[in-house]
């Protein structure tokens, strides 16, 4: 890291309160309104989320949704990160009503074989996001569709195979990358070769780590080597890789990935070395919240090893539960430091903190000169 941007970094750091360390980590969803209200103000100002995933009841048209995302980026000195699932296909929150292009679902992009059309795609993409103000895209799809009844993914994988959907999905991260959009890609191990759909209930996988090795992980895994900003990890429980926790009813039941320090903290952050933004797929879903409480989620969510807390089902719950948790000495403030500089890192990068570094600079540039 560039000696400038790491004492840069620590500089803000040093600066947060725990209470916005903790909002850092927090990424809302505010689906009920078009415009800043009362409401959204007063949970950007008093949590001080560190993002804000956008959905379609949030659009309407361009200049609507433009004024939406710059007023929330304006309320903090740290600018709110603004993110929303745009793959292409049926997973496409802005399409014609805000005049972007519509695309094809990857699947379609796959069977060309030709990186240079995801790349272009992406770029495409990625230029449409920025103009209007977002900053994440949660994706690209790293899931390889080896089950193919596999409803929850189909036609949103780029293929059946590991070269196919390494070599597709990664142009498409870097078409993001030089549009300066986050690509975030999901859902790891992989979501392809699964019957259930967590959106409704906790699927699994039923290999061990040799075996993810020989197909699922193929591209996550090369996704790290070429240097992904992020990682979506997803609710899928892996029996012969994760450890058992308690249960709603107190019984014992394989962790979902997502809440699982085995696979987060020591596979993706051990084992691969992965040093970007972990984040797991929206805690609100029934593979979660069928099994567990909302406390408990969000306190595994970070035990586990992610960064960021997508869509709690309660902002002020999800807050209250970690702040409690380091009162408590469950989670340690140092954890959540480690948190909060890669989420830090990821907004300096890609130029959320360039008006704050530039006061940063100039304030060390007046101190020298006096």
């Amino acid at each position: 890291m560039d000696l400038n941007k790491s004492l840069f970094l620590e500089y803000l750091l040093n600066k947060m309160s725990l209470t916005e360390k903790i909002g850092q980590m927090i990424m809302i969803d505010y689906r009920e309104t078009k415009e800043m209200t009362i409401d959204l103000e007063k949970a950007l100002s008093m949590y001080k989320p560190g993002g804000f995933i956008l959905f379609k009841n949030n659009i309407a048209n361009y200049e609507q949704t433009h004024k939406l995302l710059t007023d929330i980026k304006s309320i903090n000195s740290i600018p709110t990160m603004i993110a929303v699932d745009q793959e292409g296909g049926r997973v496409q929150r802005l399409g014609e009503n805000v005049g972007f292009q519509k695309y094809p679902p990857m699947a379609e992009v796959g069977k060309t074989q030709n990186t240079n059309i995801a790349y272009q795609l992406a770029r495409k993409m990625g230029k449409e996001l920025h103009d209007i103000g977002i900053d994440m895209d949660m994706a690209p799809v790293l899931d390889i569709l080896s089950n193919p009844k596999n409803a929850a993914i189909g036609e949103r994988a780029f293929g059946t195979d590991s070269t196919t959907v390494k070599e597709m999905a990664l142009a498409y991260a870097k078409g993001l990358k030089d549009e300066k959009i986050i690509a975030v890609g999901k859902h790891f191990p992989g979501h392809g070769g699964t019957f259930k759909d967590s959106h409704k209930d906790l699927p699994f996988i039923d290999k061990n780590k040799e075996e993810l090795n020989q197909l699922e992980l193929i591209p996550f895994i090369e996704a790290i080597h070429q240097n992904i900003p992020g990682i979506m990890v997803g609710h899928i429980a892996v029996p012969n890789v994760a450890e058992k926790i308690k249960d709603n009813n107190n019984e014992d039941i394989t962790s979902p990935a997502s809440l699982s320090k085995v696979m987060i903290s020591d596979m993706l952050r051990g084992s691969h070395k992965y040093k970007g933004l972990i984040i797991p797929d929206s805690l609100q879903m029934a593979a979660l919240s069928k099994y567990f409480t909302n406390e408990n989620i969000y306190l595994r969510c970070v035990q586990a090893g992610n960064d960021i807390m997508l869509m709690p089902q309660d902002i002020t719950e999800a807050f209250n539960t970690i702040r409690r948790a380091v009162n408590e000495g469950k989670i340690s403030e140092e954890r959540i430091n480690q948190s909060v500089l890669r989420i830090l890192s990821t907004k300096f990068d890609y130029g959320l903190l360039d008006k704050e570094y530039a006061s940063y600079l100039s304030t060390i540039k007046s101190n020298i000169t006096r």
